[in-house]
């Protein structure tokens, strides 16, 4: 049985007589910083020199200073660099500021669990990690939740290394809705997998070929993008709010009967076995070491499929539907919002009206 801990078994405390860096501001980095300074913490924003963040970290009312110099006046270092920028930040910034005694902390166990960065024995290594993306680590806290968080201790140097970690974890607002407890490895592996395999991988993929099979046979790919895509949500949130029994319960008695029927025969026995060899690339180091020498590399084959699958039929289609849906805010891949154009009578008839909606 997991266990799962909450604001009365962590002592804010203990996180407030510490002197704590958040390396980064982007989406973990600003969350985990203006909630830890809102919770009473002392806290200043590590950042490399010329970052755009320096002022809005400043205009929030955060101390901006140099990494090394955040980590120089820390004894409390969390690293939300990008995964593949953590060993350069820790070897060039971190490491030298670190001094025995000092708790050395993550969000995602992907640097230590494949070997990219080796603490100290002195320090104490810890990890908080958010199951959530960090505007809604923010959003909540300032709502007066949170969002639950996974907590593990690879080294305990101090003997109170996971007290700590609690204690930084419900600053952040954790504690008010669940704080479970794992180690470096489960967390680093369960995350690729859930991405790869799951959330990202194997729902993109899914959504892909069902989209494509549809036009394929024929039908309208603005038909076809709506039944794929842009349902997925309806069906998610039913999930999220009650689990799968929940989503059957909500949809027709059809849908339920289809996807007992068809979906054993689209994620079969096949799916499965990809799936084990998925786990155990990850496992094994496998998809870390191709993922650091890729970027090592200047991201070639990395670079190319994102541009590749954003001029994909299905994005094209979506762009230009979603221009004409703004009450699902829609945004493009850079995060930029889309604004529908203004048009005083419609370019043609039905799918071809919408297949040539403007996308901004």
């Amino acid at each position: 049985m997991a266990q799962i801990r909450y604001d009365r078994d962590a002592d804010l405390a203990r996180i407030r007589g510490k002197k704590v860096a958040v390396i980064g501001f982007g989406s973990q980095g600003h969350a985990h910083a203006l909630n830890l300074m809102e919770s009473g913490v002392d806290v200043r924003v590590g950042l490399r020199d010329g970052s755009a963040s320096r002022a809005k970290a400043e205009a929030a009312g955060l101390r901006a200073l140099s990494i090394a110099d955040a980590c120089a006046e820390a004894n409390v270092i969390m690293v939300l660099a990008p995964d593949t920028k953590q060993k350069a930040v820790y070897e060039e910034h971190v490491a030298p500021a670190l001094k025995d005694g000092d708790t050395l902390m993550f969000a995602h166990g992907f640097n230590v669990r494949f070997g990219q960065i080796e603490p100290p024995a002195g320090v104490d290594v810890s990890m908080v990690a958010p199951k959530g993306p960090g505007h809604r680590v923010r959003e909540t806290f300032q709502e007066g939740g949170g969002v639950p968080a996974l907590v593990a201790v690879h080294q305990d140097a101090s003997g109170e290394a996971d007290a700590n970690a609690l204690s930084y974890a419900a600053a952040i607002g954790a504690g008010r809705a669940g704080i479970l407890t794992t180690t470096f490895e489960e967390e680093t592996e369960t995350d690729l997998f859930g991405e790869q395999a799951v959330l990202c991988g194997g729902v993109s993929e899914l959504v892909k070929a069902g989209f494509q099979t549809l036009v394929d046979a024929g039908y309208q790919p603005e038909v076809a993008y709506f039944e794929c895509l842009h349902e997925l949500k309806l069906i998610v949130d039913l999930m999220y709010r009650g689990g799968l029994g929940y989503m059957r319960y909500s949809i027709s008695d059809t849908a339920e009967q289809g996807d007992y029927v068809s979906g054993p025969r689209v994620v079969g026995e096949a799916s499965k076995e990809a799936m084990k060899a998925i786990l155990a690339e990850i496992q094994d180091g496998t998809f870390a070491s191709g993922w650091v020498a890729e970027d090592a590399a200047g991201r070639p084959t990395f670079t190319a499929r994102r541009a590749a699958e954003q001029e994909q039929p299905l994005e094209d289609v979506g762009r230009r539907l979603r221009a004409m849906m703004p009450f699902v805010d829609p945004v493009t891949a850079e995060g930029e919002a889309v604004r529908p154009k203004q048009r005083s009578a419609p370019e043609s008839s039905g799918g071809d009206a919408a297949a040539r909606a403007p996308a901004e």
